[in-house]
């Protein structure tokens, strides 16, 4: 550790606040929040981070430390959401959003017009949303004309405008989709009063609006005028198939929004939903990048702030899974365990769980659909390589405690499996679990086989292992005379760490770079191969012992026999008659008797 980042931790208070992380050119890399200040950012220094190689690598670039102190945690978890939007720093998350979403304006003016837009303009206009669905903005419109009759034209329908008659009614009128109000055949009184109730459509509030319809119609009918009361009641009809439509979970749930999280690796995907008067007025989720290994419960509170400002709730109790510490001011978090409330949390965890998955589907998809050309020049670039890698070969030793060693080689050409080249080794010179001297022997015979058959070479050999396993096969390489002609790596697998041959500081590639992927791809692939190979030898080993010892039955019995059940369980299903067929009744009574008694 540094001298001056011991003094700053040394003389850090034991108080809420945030603190920030810089590196040599004093650029803000990290923001973090803590009840206690001196112990949070301790933690970054006295433990070890091995496993997390990102924030190994946050540790090792920090070289000041700024905070601000405090009055409450509350006040700790505002100000960092503020700061982390206003400098964005390299290792903090964000929720990643690169939509422009509509909302619905009504127009600061005379007679408002009610319209979409996906542009704010702060000139006192009032916007509702943003609303995640296009088709949902549409529909809220067409409902809202059918139920309200409000002017679309721009016109500027100040009183003095419409005093001096400066307009004509238009065809929108005589269709019955506007009153009129540019000639004055509607007051301001009664627009304004059908924007409230447009309003209170756009808040959830459809009860409201269901009970003005309601009473406006009982009212028609006292005063005999039944048109007038059947175009209102056509008006509930539309009113209440529109609220059918959404889904109703449980009326008493009045106004809450609900927040979920699901996390897998270095992805998180966050889903809200808003539910008023018991129906689910909207969904949506959002994707994380994690830059470090940040802590759900911290990923979920930082996106509630940054959700609920961005839809602008004010909804009083916000569902939740966990039970937060850090309080918001004018919120009751409620984490439910049963009934129609945990049902909705259950819902919103799905959405989650669902959306990443297939989020991760579809980059998989892409991916593998991207040509190979572009896939292998990418390699070459991240590699420094001097030629395409189109034949890629990686190796891996498996064993268990020294038992039936064995080693594989799986080859990859133009970024894909080539399996009729796949290799199986069985180590033959070495004894007892050494790596190093079996990875030696594998890399040895494989290229010396090779040259001597005259096939073709690889252009890159990834070796499973650290600096060790890659000088082995080095010096292999240099006694085939090889080694300036094809091109090694070593993969360790705790951090992903690329090793170079003479270099004794590895590499990192970001994780979701299609090299990583690549070498990731090929090194599980010879860890999977390898480990097959093993696990049979073992199982052929095994009942090989066991069959061996039995008196009067041979090696090539035992062959047939291992060919036809594999192991000692399949010998131990097979039929009496079965048995006899393929080695003869003598043979078959010696081993029925023995699988019999074992």
């Amino acid at each position: 550790m540094d001298s001056p980042i011991s003094l700053i931790l040394s003389n850090l208070p034991d108080k809420p606040g945030v603190y920030q992380f810089l590196d040599s050119t004093e650029e803000i890399i990290y923001i973090g929040k803590a009840i206690n200040l001196k112990k949070r950012v301790s933690s970054y220094f006295h433990k070890n981070h091995a496993d997390n190689r990102k924030l190994w690598l946050l540790v090792k670039k920090i070289v000041n430390i700024n905070y601000i102190i405090v009055n409450s945690e509350q006040d700790a978890l505002l100000l960092e959401n503020n700061l982390i939007k206003r400098y964005q720093p390299r290792y903090n998350f964000l929720l990643k959003d690169d939509k422009t979403f509509p909302w619905i304006c009504f127009k600061n003016e005379p007679f408002p017009r009610v319209f979409s837009t996906r542009n704010i303009v702060k000139d006192g206009s009032q916007y509702f949303g943003p609303y995640t669905s296009g088709m949902m903005v549409r529909t809220l419109l067409d409902l809202i004309r059918q139920l309200f009759p409000i002017r679309s034209c721009a016109l500027n329908l100040s009183e003095s405008q419409i005093r001096l008659k400066k307009y004509k009614i238009c065809l929108e009128f005589h269709l019955g989709n506007c009153l009129g109000p540019c000639e004055g055949r509607m007051t301001s009184n009664d627009y304004l009063n059908n924007i409230l109730r447009i309003k209170d459509i756009l808040k959830g509030n459809l009860s409201h609006v269901t009970s003005y319809l309601k009473e406006l119609m009982q009212n028609y009918s006292e005063e005999f005028k039944f048109e007038e009361a059947n175009i209102v009641k056509n008006k509930i009809v539309i009113l209440t198939k529109f609220q059918s439509k959404s889904t109703i979970v449980n009326p008493s749930i009045q106004n809450v929004d609900v927040f979920s999280i699901f996390k897998d690796g270095d992805l998180a995907a966050v889903n809200y939903l808003k539910v008023v008067d018991g129906a689910i007025l909207m969904a949506h989720t959002v994707e994380i990048n994690l830059k470090i290994d940040e802590d759900a419960e911290d990923i979920l509170l930082f996106s509630i702030l940054e959700l609920r400002n961005r839809f602008i709730s004010d909804s009083p109790e916000l569902i939740v899974p966990y039970q937060f510490s850090t309080e918001l001011p004018g919120v009751l978090f409620t984490c439910p365990k049963i009934g129609d409330k945990r049902k909705l949390l259950e819902l919103s965890e799905r959405n989650a769980k669902f959306f990443l998955l297939n989020l991760k589907k579809q980059r998989n998809q892409k991916y593998q659909e991207k040509p190979a050309n572009k896939i292998l020049e990418r390699i070459q670039h991240d590699l420094h390589l001097n030629e395409l890698p189109i034949f890629i070969e990686c190796f891996d030793n498996s064993n268990i405690q020294g038992t039936n060693p064995v080693a594989a080689c799986v080859v990859f050409k133009n970024a894909k499996p080539l399996k009729s080249e796949y290799r199986h080794f069985n180590i033959k010179t070495v004894e007892g679990p050494d790596d190093f001297s079996s990875m030696k022997e594998i890399v040895y015979r494989r290229y010396k086989r090779q040259l001597e058959e005259s096939k073709p070479l690889p252009q890159l050999i990834i070796i499973d292992g650290g600096k060790g396993q890659l000088g082995v096969a080095v010096e292999v390489l240099r006694e085939l005379n090889l080694f300036d002609k094809i091109a090694i790596i070593g993969i360790a697998k705790r951090l992903e760490e690329i090793y170079f041959p003479g270099d004794s500081l590895p590499i990192y590639l970001e994780k979701s770079s299609v090299t990583l992927r690549i070498i990731q791809q090929l090194r599980d692939e010879a860890h999977r191969f390898g480990i097959n190979f093993h696990r049979n030898k073992r199982s052929n080993s095994m009942i090989n012992s066991q069959l061996d010892s039995i008196p009067g039955v041979g090696e090539k019995t035992v062959s047939v026999l291992l060919n036809k059940y594999k192991s000692i369980n399949g010998l131990k299903n097979s039929k009496f008659e079965d048995l006899i067929e393929l080695i003869g009744e003598k043979k078959a009574i010696i081993i029925w008797n023995y699988i019999s008694n074992s």
